[in-house]
């Protein structure tokens, strides 16, 4: 059964087609304009729209349009007159499925709903095969503070600007810099991530530019480096505050000039690169302090986004917690362990000084550890979270 959405300015039209569909089991709804079609699809999840193509205040093709702005996922089927059928094409065009001529003949009508709600049932499935792939969660809150985060995400994503994500370790920087490639028009590319305080001072450059066959004792072959990788993509520096001068400097060159040298060799190659930082360390301190450029800091920090700690955005902690029990009980294939007010509660009123990190692995360690239910008596008995809450 599937979720259908009649637009169309007909009531005949729309009563006629809602008892065709409802007899095969669909749900539906209805709209008589364009306007009142975009409130319907913002409002509910709908899975196929057959829209009406003149229609008064919105006609059908601004609402497939507009739709299509918002990412709103369901497929468009347009019902056209005969005198339309040109719009029909270009609608089609515009990413309708198809179009149907007016009175629609049933048999044509219920095969193409079928096979546009197949389509739209393999676009669902292909977009969550590669969040899988790319181990890509859903950015969980609607605090103000994470839907801010969010909003500056769907913003700065489209563009080429170079992103600096600041914030304290476990609040999910890594995960906004992943949404940032994956709204970007690079997402079809490699994301290629560096942790530059996992890798010594010494081998960083190898890492980034990579070398040639004996640049140095061990370097028994070639090796392409993270720019040339990220090519036409998104290279994330994560850490970047770890990362020694030296490094900096070739680092502030190759957004200088857009070209790499690897190491030992004297070929210089172009990169397309979209890069993408993130620090938990104030890097105008470590400017202030000898440690960090503030050349390479401006040209990294093209645009700012700072994701909040668990502790100002706690309205998001049930949220959060429910979606990791979800997750972990999967995971572990359990049945769903309920969790008490009382436990709630408490997890509500600690400071989680380990962030988004900590409150997961809390979690784990409740659902592995609890046996029926997750209360507050659990948390005592199993964390040291009570003792850190302040009566």
């Amino acid at each position: 059964m599937a979720h259908i959405l009649i637009v169309d300015d007909e009531k005949s039209i729309r009563e006629t087609l809602i008892e065709i569909l409802e007899f095969e089991g669909h749900r539906v709804g209805q709209a008589g304009d364009g306007e009142a079609g975009l409130a319907y699809l913002k409002k509910h999840q709908v899975d196929l729209v057959l829209c009406d193509i003149k229609m008064p205040k919105m006609d059908g093709i601004q609402l497939l349009e507009l739709a299509n702005e918002e990412g709103i996922p369901a497929v468009f089927i347009m019902i056209t007159a005969q005198g339309t059928i040109e719009t029909a094409v270009e609608a089609t065009k515009k990413g309708a499925f198809d179009f149907i001529e007016k009175p629609p003949d049933l048999n044509r009508l219920l095969l193409t709903i079928k096979n546009a709600l197949e389509k739209g049932h393999l676009i669902r499935e292909t977009k969550v095969l590669k969040k899988k792939m790319n181990g890509i969660i859903e950015i969980i809150g609607d605090s103000p503070e994470i839907n801010m985060v969010k909003s500056m995400i769907q913003k700065v994503a489209p563009t080429q600007a170079r992103v600096l994500i600041t914030g304290e370790n476990g609040t999910g920087k890594e995960l906004v810099a992943k949404w940032l490639h994956e709204k970007s028009d690079r997402s079809n590319k490699h994301l290629i991530e560096v942790n530059c305080a996992a890798i010594p001072s010494e081998l960083i450059e190898s890492e980034l530019f990579g070398h040639e066959k004996g640049a140095f004792t061990s370097a028994n072959k070639q090796r392409i480096g993270k720019f040339e990788q990220a090519h036409q993509g998104t290279l994330f520096l994560d850490e970047i505050g770890d990362m020694s001068l030296a490094a900096q400097a070739k680092v502030l060159r190759a957004l200088q000039e857009n070209q790499i040298t690897r190491v030992g060799g004297e070929k210089s190659i172009k990169v397309d690169v979209r890069i993408v930082a993130a620090t938990n360390k104030d890097l105008k301190k470590e400017i202030s302090a000898g440690n960090f450029r503030e050349d390479l800091y401006h040209r990294l920090s093209v645009i700012l986004i700072e994701v909040p700690p668990l502790r100002n955005r706690t309205q998001d902690i049930v949220t959060l917690t429910n979606y990791f029990l979800k997750e972990i009980c999967r995971d572990y294939g359990m049945p769903l362990i309920p969790i008490k007010s009382d436990a709630r509660q408490l997890l509500t009123h600690y400071v989680w000084p380990g962030n988004i990190r900590e409150l997961r692995n809390v979690i784990e360690r409740l659902v592995i550890l609890s046996e029926k239910e997750i209360s507050a008596k659990e948390i005592k008995d199993h964390t040291n979270l009570a003792k850190s809450i302040k009566p």
